[in-house]
């Protein structure tokens, strides 16, 4: 069985437990439900608000560097801190953490391979104790895109022959039978799907049973069998870009693809916006 092409991107549950007290990491539980780190979280874990931290508060946009800077600040989080990252929902958020950490240069953060959920299916401890952390003085790199794709780039990209164009929602959403997953207020005034787009649902790429990602076999037949292959361009997008984010996260880091852009913008933007193209069906 083939390995994936960075292992040291997922760390195990077991590796989290025996490094809870490890000088020079630093957990860190994003959850979809705001409120579940409050409710219990890993010893020694701090929490993300994604949507009073991961986001700007005005414009719609990711967060500036003066934003994430200090963030990571307030965290106890050195330029050397190895991040470990997890979450509830298979880790929808976790991975969109990640993909911020990457974008602004910190290259030593991982995922917790089955994130919150099979920390709590192994009966493993939660806390509500919030960590005292020292603050420190992080630099953040300067924000490299090259793993975003804005609102015009995918106007483009689908008109390139050969690009490849992912929807990682449920087929609900991809075929315009509803707009969002119930429960989620953020909307669009259209259903459907980006034109050209493939469905690959992101809960395809993880066991069911403990939310850990499928192996590196599983998951090239997952995406090989929709025709997402190493050599092609490819841009994900699901409703708001967490998702998303989970998909280029297998597709980038695990299966190692070097052509992945995570468009965050997705159906929130695109079915808002006069004129963009729609299909569904």
């Amino acid at each position: 069985m083939a390995e994936y092409a960075n292992p040291d991107v997922v760390v195990s549950t077991d590796w989290v437990a025996e490094n809870l007290d490890t000088p020079g990491v630093r957990l860190v539980e994003v959850d979809v439900d705001t409120e579940a780190y409050a409710a219990g979280h890993i010893p020694g874990a701090v929490g993300w608000n994604w949507t009073t931290q991961l986001e700007a508060q005005v414009q719609r946009d990711i967060p500036s560097h003066e934003d994430w800077q200090e963030l990571l600040r307030a965290s106890g989080i050195g330029n050397d801190t190895k991040i470990v990252l997890y979450g509830d929902n298979n880790n929808w958020f976790a991975t969109f953490a990640y993909w911020l950490a990457r974008m602004f240069g910190h290259e030593d953060a991982v995922i917790v391979n089955g994130g919150r959920k099979k920390w709590e299916l192994e009966g493993r401890p939660l806390v509500t104790e919030v960590p005292a952390v020292e603050r420190t003085d992080y630099q953040a790199g300067s924000l490299d895109e090259g793993r975003r794709a804005l609102y015009g780039d995918v106007r483009e990209h689908i008109r390139q022959a050969g690009a490849a164009l992912v929807d990682v929602r449920s087929p609900a959403e991809f075929t315009g039978e509803i707009i969002a997953p119930p429960g989620l207020p953020e909307t669009a005034q259209r259903a459907g799907r980006i034109p050209g787009a493939t469905n690959v649902p992101w809960l395809s790429a993880v066991n069911e049973e403990d939310g850990t990602f499928k192996s590196a076999d599983e998951l090239r037949e997952v995406y090989e069998g929709k025709g997402m292959t190493a050599d092609r361009d490819i841009v994900v997008y699901c409703r708001i870009g967490e998702r998303s984010s989970h998909s280029w996260f297998v597709l980038s880091e695990l299966l190692g693809y070097d052509k992945v852009r995570n468009y965050d913008g997705s159906w929130t933007e695109w079915g808002n916006i006069i004129r963009a193209p729609i299909a569904k069906g």
